[in-house]
């Protein structure tokens, strides 16, 4: 017996107090509804109607019934509106997991751009250095690194390059000098992300794309990049950083960018848009995906002025 469907018959042919006019009401054949009810009686091993030739009428137990089955049949409908209104107009909460060595300059901004426009839609956002599941974690969508990815079943949609700079403040290059070419990198203080995020060995690719391979022993390592901005401006040392996260301190000239001419290989993060592959993607994660498209595209990050090299 579907309960639910039954729960329905009953409640119409208490409501018209007729078999043939629940029928024609839910468009179902006289035996349909008669079944239904007699299912339902034996269910619950209770007389609900009271039948005679020529009428019919809700026992006690029928009349208690018939009110609960509304009770009931009002929420799952009212679940149902809710729920079809969640894929159509975004609310709710959206559960957002990021790269924390990448979004917090780029993230926020955006974010207070969303809540403005969708503001029936609650943010949670977790930031993460680690590798994520994304479904299995429960995150709606994920602004990452694609490598930090383990969910195999995900759309990915590259929102922007993170482009790398090599930097240090005016007080360490005031006491140490600051290095005429990469080579001479090995002669100084190094401040460096964790081992598991870049080896030892750095690649500089000059304009004319000859690289320079100098392999680099940090005096100091942390696995976050605000800590090595901190490091970077408090002068213990040369750092590479996302150049959108200096771009500040280069124009204050807290900070000073050595090598403008130079890339540094595989340091350069391409920031990707992830969200469960499924088939009915709703609507809070639908409108947060394609608004984060639209904010960054074609957001690139101004190339600061940089101070020369001496030996």
């Amino acid at each position: 017996m579907n309960q639910l469907q039954a729960m329905r018959v009953f409640l119409k042919v208490a409501e018209t107090e007729s078999f043939g006019r629940a029928a024609a009401a839910l468009d179902l054949s006289n035996a349909v509804i008669t079944r239904y009810v007699s299912l339902l009686e034996t269910h619950l091993n209770t007389r609900l109607l009271n039948r005679t030739t020529r009428s019919l009428s809700l026992t006690e137990a029928g009349r208690a019934y018939a009110d609960g089955c509304r009770a009931v049949i009002e929420q799952v409908e009212s679940i149902e509106a809710a729920v079809a209104k969640s894929s159509v107009d975004p609310s709710g909460t959206l559960k957002i997991v990021a790269s924390a060595s990448f979004s917090l300059l780029e993230l926020t901004p955006m974010l207070r751009a969303y809540r403005d426009r969708y503001p029936s839609v609650k943010l949670r956002l977790t930031l993460l250095h680690r590798p994520v599941d994304l479904v299995d974690e429960g995150f709606d969508a994920g602004i990452v690194v694609p490598h930090l990815v383990n969910s195999g079943t995900l759309i990915n949609r590259p929102l922007f390059k993170v482009a790398a700079a090599l930097i240090a403040s005016p007080d360490y290059l005031h006491r140490r000098g600051t290095p005429a070419r990469p080579s001479a990198l090995s002669k100084h203080d190094f401040v460096a992300p964790s081992a598991d995020m870049h080896g030892s060995t750095w690649t500089f690719v000059g304009p004319s794309g000859v690289q320079e391979n100098v392999s680099l022993d940090p005096a100091y390592t942390v696995n976050s990049s605000p800590m090595l901005r901190q490091a970077a401006l408090c002068g213990m040392g040369v750092a590479v950083l996302p150049l959108s996260y200096v771009t500040g301190d280069i124009e204050t000239g807290a900070l000073v960018r050595l090598f403008p001419g130079h890339t540094v290989k595989d340091a350069d993060k391409e920031v990707s848009i992830v969200y469960p592959g499924r088939r009915h993607v709703s609507a809070k994660t639908r409108s947060f995906v394609d608004f984060a498209l639209a904010y960054f595209r074609d957001r690139v990050p101004a190339e600061p002025g940089v101070a020369g090299a001496a030996d």
